[in-house]
């Protein structure tokens, strides 16, 4: 085994570890991990933690809705009828669940993803009990395989928390993909408090939000701290960053490589890139769709066009 793989095997066992004691996984994770890449980090605990939202929004229910209406109050007036919504960092779909039920548009198609496969497997049965319809997927928040301009509002909802030092490139992400808005519910350090404001540094939370907008030429709507917030010391606020009115460009297939930038083409089983060659699994009506997760698959093409030739034969 080579030492990348130790590490990640040392990394995997110790988080586990930590997280039956009840401790603060990530904490630990970076404190004694030699792993480099901090979205792995992320990625076990959130794994880890696969269950809790719904046991949370399941005791808190009356907090769960509050949550949710304030989030849609701030996301009404950017949507209109037919538009696509996304929630990056969408987890277990507790947080979109409500504010579907929320929002003053109900002709929408919404969309969501996670870095985690077992917190979406767990959000499809929640909105499914919810009776509910959205579009979840494994993905990534920095490379995310969407269209540019393809989704109308994209939100978040302390998703890009724990990414101190990436604020700028999750933001230009988020500005790629959104055609009218960027509404940013997360902590704000610059508007918290001393003792707030030391907890976060201390986890390595996000900060200077406002300035990496700024320095990307966002136009900038709201800036506050919220109302509703289930934690003093993690202080949730928002921003909101406005898209400038562009061509109406109409997008039939919103799904893109998110290595190559091209289309992707959606399958029963996989996800399929017919110019470059490249397939992504669905694993149990998840499909993943990070840059991990990529399959060299040149031949594809050749096999779809023989199944379906074989299937017509029959006929």
């Amino acid at each position: 085994m080579d030492k990348d793989k130790k590490n990640l095997a040392f990394l995997i066992a110790g988080m586990k570890k930590e997280y039956k004691k009840g401790r603060n996984v990530m904490a630990w994770a970076r404190s004694h991990s030699l792993v480099e890449d901090s979205t792995q980090i992320t990625l076990i605990a959130y794994d880890l933690q696969a269950g809790t939202y719904v046991k949370f929004a399941e005791k808190n229910s009356l907090f769960q809705k509050a949550w949710g209406n304030q989030l849609a109050e701030l996301l009404n007036p950017f949507i209109s009828k037919g538009d696509k919504i996304l929630e990056v960092g969408v987890g277990e779909a507790t947080t979109l669940a409500e504010v579907l039920d929320a929002i003053h548009v109900r002709e929408i198609e919404s969309y969501g993803f996670d870095l985690s496969w077992s917190r979406i497997s767990i959000a499809q049965k929640w909105i499914q009990r919810k009776s509910q319809k959205t579009r979840l997927f494994v993905g990534d928040l920095f490379s995310i395989p969407l269209a540019d301009q393809s989704v109308d509002i994209v939100y978040t909802s302390h998703s890009l928390e724990p990414n101190g030092g990436k604020e700028r490139i999750a933001i230009k992400e988020l500005m790629r993909i959104a055609k009218k808005a960027v509404v940013l519910v997360e902590p704000i350090y610059e508007l918290a408090s001393k003792k707030a404001k030391n907890r976060m540094l201390k986890l390595n939370y996000i900060k200077s939000l406002y300035s990496s907008a700024e320095a990307l030429g966002a136009k900038i709507k709201d800036y506050k701290l919220l109302k509703i917030n289930d934690h003093p010391l993690n202080p949730s606020g928002v921003i909101s960053i406005i898209k400038p009115k562009g061509k109406n460009r109409k997008i039939s297939n919103i799904w893109e490589c998110p290595i190559t930038g091209t289309p992707l083409v959606e399958n029963k089983n996989f996800y399929f890139s017919p110019k470059a060659g490249i397939a992504y699994p669905v694993l149990m009506g998840v499909p993943l769709l990070r840059p991990q997760h990529a399959i060299i698959a040149s031949k594809i093409n050749s096999k779809i066009q023989a199944t379906n030739k074989s299937v017509r034969t029959l006929q």
